[in-house]
């Protein structure tokens, strides 16, 4: 074998490896659990902030392995999931299960370290995105509801790390999580709709890309947006947010509720990609801006 091919081929694994734990979403859910711990720490711990971007990768790594190997017959009907790994046949569904019970186990052990409830999260947030959404998808739209739950966690888990605590505050940021992944999730739903119906799977809520559809992606839009304000009003312990932030957050809210209007109006695939797109900013955007905010009255 020549040097070329031994390189191309170390490439593929990891190239593997990267698909096989979803590395980034896998990202983005540290991102949001940082956002998490930042809001909640008082003095930051950089070794409990390591720990956490650690645990948190192997946690959705695992729950990523984990579905992977249950949809691998269906992952071979859907044009985005056919070169997955298993389907192509580059991974064997031992080599998967071996990846997904190590990072399972070291992601929980890793977040009990820093402490036993940020672990018990991560582990009920790996349970019910394999052992229920996963099956759920092929029934039932209600599938989106039980997803929400383990992808509403990370940014909850960050504050939970920090504190070793559940109340108010890591509740709202599970809530503000919640609601934002229906018009995030349905708009994939919707431009994925063909590749989806080759697969089985029901994503949208009435099963179709219509005006029901449209309808509860608006009204999720505004719950999203209306949760993110909550702690402007000084209800969420120490949660809080300025006026001004709350301004920022509520502009960005309004331009993510005028994507949701088009496509109620539009419905095509291109303006659900855009709601995507916006929703995604949304969510980043809204953690910086709580994130700045805090620091920023911490230093004035």
């Amino acid at each position: 074998m020549s040097v070329t091919q031994i390189n191309t081929a170390k490439v593929s694994v990891v190239q593997d490896f990267k698909e096989i734990t979803k590395m980034r979403l896998a990202l983005s859910v540290v991102f949001s659990s940082v956002a998490g711990y930042l809001l909640g720490v008082e003095t930051i711990s950089w070794s409990t902030l390591l720990l956490l971007a650690i645990g948190g990768y192997f946690m959705v790594g695992a729950s990523n392995a984990f579905n992977q190997i249950i949809e691998r017959d269906l992952d071979k009907l859907m044009d985005r999931t056919k070169n997955r790994p298993i389907p192509s046949g580059r991974m064997s569904v031992n080599t998967a299960f071996i990846i997904a019970t190590l990072f399972t186990i070291a992601g929980i052990t890793v977040l009990y370290i820093i402490n036993p409830q940020t672990a018990m999260f991560g582990a009920i947030s790996i349970f019910i995105y394999v052992s229920l959404y996963t099956p759920l998808k092929t029934k039932t739209p209600l599938s989106v509801f039980v997803g929400a739950i383990p992808g509403a966690i990370p940014f909850m888990l960050g504050w939970v790390a920090a504190t070793d605590d559940f109340g108010i505050e890591p509740g709202t940021l599970f809530m503000v999580q919640f609601f934002w992944q229906f018009p995030h999730f349905w708009a994939i739903g919707w431009f994925l709709y063909d590749d989806y119906k080759k697969g089985g799977f029901f994503m949208l809520p009435t099963g179709k890309k219509d005006q029901g559809t449209a309808t509860q992606v608006i009204i999720y839009t505004v719950w999203t947006v209306v949760t993110s304000l909550i702690p402007v009003f000084g209800v969420t312990g120490k949660l809080y947010l300025t006026p001004v932030s709350g301004v920022i957050i509520l502009v960005l809210g309004l331009i993510l509720l005028k994507s949701a209007i088009r496509l109620y109006k539009v419905r095509d695939t291109k303006t659900a990609k855009q709601l995507m797109l916006m929703s995604v900013l949304y969510i980043t955007l809204l953690q910086v801006i709580y994130v700045a905010d805090k620091f920023i009255r911490v230093w004035i």
